[in-house]
């Protein structure tokens, strides 16, 4: 990235700004990533939809909030798209590849937990993504656009949705 007009509305610079929600941003990426999506590119795609929009940022909310909410829609728009092409083209099921494997998942229940946040609809997806970021309800809010209380009645319920998801997957 060049230097030049690199300021972030007077408080950091974009490439701070990106600095300091790095790990953030790659964590929404992972999330959202399918095969061929693989998270460095969803992540490579938000940094440069946010260069593109920088000058649209109002400082409303703050920079990694804008960020959040960047990294959101790109990482959704990329998906959906993907769905689309997906829906009009067959499958080769009798191709079989090995992931590689990845480092020690804490237990069991990381992958059930992953499917069923998977299974959510796309806005509860979002919202889940940003609280398990540890953001408190009142940025969520600022990111997706909603009251606190209707994110904190949405967490509820996703919650519960959730843990009844989790508790028939683990039966199985």
């Amino acid at each position: 990235m060049t230097r030049q007009n690199t300021n972030f509305h007077g408080s950091l610079s974009f490439e701070e700004l990106i600095e300091n929600n790095q790990a953030s941003i790659l964590r929404i990426c992972r999330i959202y990533a399918v095969a061929p999506l693989e998270p460095q590119d969803l992540f490579q795609e938000v940094i440069i939809q946010a260069w593109k929009s920088r000058g649209k940022f109002l400082g409303k909310a703050a920079p990694g909030t804008w960020l959040y909410r960047v990294a959101l829609n790109v990482c959704m728009n990329a998906k959906q798209k993907l769905d689309r092409k997906n829906a009009k083209v067959d499958r080769l099921d009798s191709i079989e590849y090995q992931v590689a494997e990845v480092a020690d998942e804490p237990d069991e229940r990381y992958p059930a937990l992953r499917a069923c946040i998977e299974a959510l609809h796309p806005a509860d997806r979002s919202l889940v993504v940003l609280f398990l970021e540890e953001l408190p309800y009142k940025e969520i809010a600022a990111v997706l656009g909603l009251t606190e209380n209707h994110v904190a009645v949405k967490m509820k319920r996703i919650r519960a949705r959730l843990l009844a998801c989790m508790q028939q997957k683990l039966k199985a």
